[in-house]
């Protein structure tokens, strides 16, 4: 099956075997969750197309700790700060109802390459690649997602979309993949929430509008739609420690380290 990225297609649910559980991971610093949000696909009542590029990170008990994104038939993008491991840790694609059988696809990690100047203390460079053991079949359920140009400048006020299986207002261990819809933030207005040293150029914010990431979506994607097609400008990095709805969130900026990741691509 041929398909481009970006694009989100309906398919009708496949029973497969029983999807594990999943754990909470919680990292000292905040780590962005889904507050403010609601059951991604889930569109005026009717079940829609789940994002297909949406994956899960589990450990090999099957426990889900953090997310990313499918960026090609062997490429995922996440966070650095998520310490993706080979031999312990595996990619879960497909995924949208963790409650019931779905027809996913499960990859071991053959390497992991973070940035060489990834900062744990202040999470700087806070983005990393998988290269899956082997090539993504592609379906109707699983396809990548597209990536912006390294000259790519977001507006603020910008309405994106950011997805993951983290923590919700009401549910700690929410059942279906969650979405909120959230603004593009100057990097003015983030600074003056955050500081002018802690903002980067490499970062870029949403959110501040009663809805947020929280614990348990690092890694996760931040997409903006342009013209039926869909392109990930962030990846899920920290936010405030409770999760607050009128902050907004740092999220990685995908089009600054854009030649970073082909030159990852190509050479590996």
């Amino acid at each position: 099956m041929v398909i481009g990225c970006g694009v989100r297609q309906f398919m009708v649910h496949q029973p497969a075997g029983e999807i594990a559980k999943r754990s909470i991971r919680v990292k000292d610093e905040p780590v962005p969750s889904i507050v403010g949000g609601h059951n991604a696909g889930i569109i005026n009542g009717n079940e829609a197309t789940p994002w297909p590029w949406q994956v899960s990170i589990q450990t090999s008990r099957g426990e889900h700790f953090c997310g990313g994104s499918l960026i090609s038939t062997n490429w995922v993008l996440t966070a650095a700060h998520c310490s993706v491991q080979t031999g312990y840790h595996y990619v879960v694609l497909g995924q949208y109802d963790r409650g019931s059988n779905e027809l996913v696809q499960v990859k071991k990690i053959a390497k992991v390459i973070t940035h060489p100047i990834y900062n744990t203390q202040t999470d700087y460079n806070d983005i990393a690649l998988l290269k899956l053991s082997s090539a993504v079949e592609m379906t109707s359920r699983i396809s990548p997602i597209c990536l912006p140009s390294s000259l790519t400048n977001i507006l603020p006020g910008t309405r994106c979309v950011t997805t993951g299986w983290g923590v919700t207002e009401n549910d700690l261990n929410p059942r279906f993949l969650q979405q909120a819809t959230l603004p593009i933030v100057s990097q003015a207005q983030c600074r003056r929430f955050w500081g002018k040293n802690t903002i980067t150029d490499a970062m870029i914010c949403a959110g501040a509008s009663g809805a947020s990431s929280c614990e348990g979506d690092s890694g996760g994607p931040l997409m903006c739609e342009s013209s039926g097609v869909w392109y990930q400008v962030g990846i899920v990095s920290w936010g405030h420690k409770s999760c607050s709805t009128d902050r907004p969130v740092a999220y990685t900026r995908v089009s600054y380290f854009r030649k970073w990741i082909d030159e990852i691509i190509r050479v590996n």
